[in-house]
């Protein structure tokens, strides 16, 4: 190549011409260092037939500087980050980003210095290098990896190492990966598992593009099922891919994962060091990882030989980007998977309605596994009216869930509270005067977290001490705590059974995939009685002893103008209860609500998923709502009110109107202020037919405002707020 288009890592530029300099080989795909004006940037050689760029003769073109010692980046994965960009109204570059690694990804093998704990206490401990050592712990990384691990400044870790409490240790940054055994520990599958395992085996083998939904019940063994198929493919030496909707989720699978094929998956998530980043990130794009477990940002990470992926609990909400580039993972899953021509598996006991429609359309196969493994049968289900049976005042636990509790820890049996609720209490105001505590950068009230005596914003990430008086009347002991969330259901709890051992599972507690094992252990350990949690607790754990779940506040979701709230609420409360009665002893499951006749309540008691799903369907068919309607989100957002109201209305002003489309608003956003900046929101409803990207590209596209004012597209929202 003479001349090479190139794509660089700057959202703001299009593609640009280079010379090749003679005795450089690039193809498309090359990551390269290219010159911008003084700065060197990296970017990736593209087709020319597949990106218009503006002319420019050769005599005008600057060489390109260096190309990486790196696999280039395959035409699937660069046929995907065009679709993704395409789709979702983002800048190219923003894509590619997703699936460059750092900088030291693209050097050859090398060693680097990194540190760890010596278990040595220093003569000189100040309360800083006190918090460093408990923080830091087992875990071992650069000095800024440690220093924002134990939120510490870097001179406190250099100042431990000179006093020998941590060391420097070698690490070589290539060293290979273990090859997972797809024959070392084979499970004796029922007849039912055997014959899923079997279908998704062929559709592995085939090597062709088949979207399959894998519909089971909780503890049907859906995992045990996609193993096989795992294991098919790495026999046939291709990769395979596990997206997971948590972090907290990786390390006890990853322990499953090494019981199974007698070595852990490689895994991708943003809790890794910079070292074990690089380390993956060449034996992914080399083949040499043949089972990668992570987060949605590993679907852009170049496979070489990709011939399986897995969205495990599919239907979660947690797989929709919210900032950045708005994809939802699970669909570009699905893309992925057509463009390198491999199996797409979805697993899910709780299928969200657009895939349960992909599949009555027969675009994707299904796979059912309708029963739990082995002596396992699904818990019982019951409501528990709160107007009929209130708790008592002050608490939040009804007589009857009390009571269940008490016959259940006295079986010496394990019960989860589910509450999907954060801190303490979601609203502290002044009873004197009626203050109420706001975050100072967002339109939300500040959540009382009283395990540490702070108020906290749980969208900007605002805190605040708890003031002993009121700000507004100076009155002392004036200001209570609104409403419940898991702290204070645990309080409660510590008051009825003070002899149970409690632990709070939430994303305050529960903040990596150590922290994730380490509760693990726990629960298996018997070292926990009662669990009280949010959403992190209701996918993908199996506590055979766990036999009871109380759902505090089942009417908590259903809250709101979200479109998907009751489908929302039926996965949430389904997988929960999917918690209950996982080994031998049957389950039982209590949802606390003050509405039990809502329909979506009335169907998990009944059981019957079926019945909510046809009417659900037919709800959205009626009002044109995903999957038979198409909606985008346009959010206007800047520090200056007036500014991106006025941009907003302009954006409304010059709408277009096609037939088959609507545009609602601008209206203030539910949060109308998000960490300093005003925001105000318009909604696209289209018919599904109609290409609604192509119309807002060209709708946005002519139009200007103000440098300081902020328009993102969000395609398919997820997030009404």
């Amino acid at each position: 190549m003479a001349r090479a288009r190139v794509i660089l890592m700057n959202n703001a530029l299009g593609p640009l011409d280079y010379r090749v300099p003679q005795g450089m080989a690039v193809v498309p795909g090359s990551i390269v260092t290219a010159p911008l004006g003084p700065r060197q940037l990296l970017g990736v050689v593209w087709e020319e037939d597949r990106l218009p760029a503006e002319p420019v003769g050769d005599n005008r073109l600057r060489n390109l500087l260096a190309v990486a010692d790196a696999p280039p980046i395959g035409a699937p994965l660069r046929r995907l980050i065009e679709w993704t960009a395409d789709y979702y109204l983002a800048p190219l570059a923003a894509v590619l980003r997703m699936a460059m690694p750092s900088s030291s990804a693209l050097e050859g093998g090398r060693t680097l210095l990194e540190y760890r704990a010596t278990g040595e206490v220093p003569d000189r401990l100040t309360p800083q290098r006190a918090q460093a050592l408990e923080r830091i712990a087992s875990r071992q990384g650069l000095v800024r990896e440690l220093a924002l691990a134990a939120g510490v400044s870097d001179a406190v870790i250099r100042g431990l190492v000179k006093a020998g409490a941590v060391e420097a240790v070698e690490v070589a940054l290539d060293a290979p990966f273990d090859a997972p055994d797809p024959d070392h520990a084979a499970p004796t599958l029922s007849p039912a598992q055997a014959e899923a395992a079997d279908r998704l085996i062929g559709a592995v083998t085939a090597a062709e593009f088949a979207p399959i939904l894998l519909d089971g019940v909780t503890g049907s063994g859906k995992t045990e099922v996609y193993f096989e198929a795992i294991a098919a493919a790495i026999r046939a030496g291709k990769q395979s891919l596990v997206l997971l909707p948590e972090i907290a989720l990786t390390e006890p699978f990853l322990k499953r994962f090494a019981q199974r094929f007698g070595v852990a998956p490689v895994a991708w998530h943003s809790d890794l060091r910079q070292s074990q980043r690089r380390r993956a990130w060449r034996a992914i794009a080399s083949g040499e990882a043949l089972v990668t477990v992570g987060a949605r940002s590993a679907l852009f990470l170049p496979y070489a030989r990709l011939g399986l992926i897995v969205v495990d609990e599919a239907h979660e909400t947690s797989f929709k980007q919210e900032e950045g580039v708005h994809y939802h993972a699970r669909d570009v899953a699905v893309m992925r998977g057509k463009f390198e021509g491999c199996a797409v598996v979805l697993a899910s006991a709780t299928p969200a309605i657009e895939t349960r429609h992909q599949v009555a359309l027969g675009r994707y196969a299904e796979v059912t596994l309708p029963g739990r493994y082995g002596p396992a049968q699904l818990p019982s289900i019951e409501a528990i009216d709160l107007i009929a049976e209130p708790p008592e005042r002050g608490r939040w636990l009804s007589p009857k869930l009390v009571a269940a509790i008490d016959e259940t820890l006295a079986r010496h049996e394990q019960v989860l509270l589910f509450l999907n609720r954060r801190g303490y209490a979601p609203l502290t105001l002044c009873r004197t005067c009626g203050h109420r505590f706001q975050c100072p950068n967002c339109t939300a009230w500040m959540v009382e977290h009283r395990l540490v005596a702070r108020l906290a914003c749980h969208h900007c990430g605002h805190i605040e001490r708890v003031p002993e008086v009121c700000p507004e009347c100076a009155n002392p002991d004036t200001l209570v705590a609104c409403g419940p969330g898991v702290e204070r259901i645990a309080d409660e709890a510590a008051l009825l059974w003070p002899e149970a051992k409690r632990a709070i599972v939430t994303s305050d507690t529960i903040w990596s995939p150590a922290k994730a094992a380490e509760f693990v252990h726990r629960m298996e350990a018997r070292d926990i009685d009662l669990v009280i949690g949010t959403q992190l607790v209701t996918k993908g754990y199996h506590f055979p002893e766990l036999t009871l779940v109380g759902v505090v506040d089942a009417d908590l979701t259903l809250k709101g103008g979200d479109l998907r709230a009751a489908e929302r609420t039926f996965q949430q409360i389904a997988q929960v209860a999917g918690r209950a009665g996982r080994g031998a002893k049957p389950g039982r499951v209590f949802l606390q609500s003050y509405d039990p006749r809502a329909p979506v309540l009335q169907a998990l008691v009944a059981g019957d998923r079926e019945a909510f799903y046809a009417a659900e369907t037919e709800a959205r068919r009626e009002a044109g709502a995903p999957p038979f309607g198409r909606f985008a989100a346009i959010i206007v957002s800047s520090e200056d009110k007036v500014a991106a109201e006025l941009s907003a209305k302009l954006i409304r002003e010059r709408a277009p109107a096609p037939e088959g489309m609507e545009v609602f608003g601008p209206a203030p956003a539910p949060l109308a202020m998000l960490r300093g900046r005003h925001r105000f929101r318009l909604l696209v409803h289209a018919r599904r037919a109609l290409d609604v990207q192509g119309v807002i590209r060209e709708w946005l596209g002519g139009l200007a405002w103000p440098a300081k004012v902020r328009v993102t597209v969000d395609v398919d929202p997820y997030n009404f707020l």
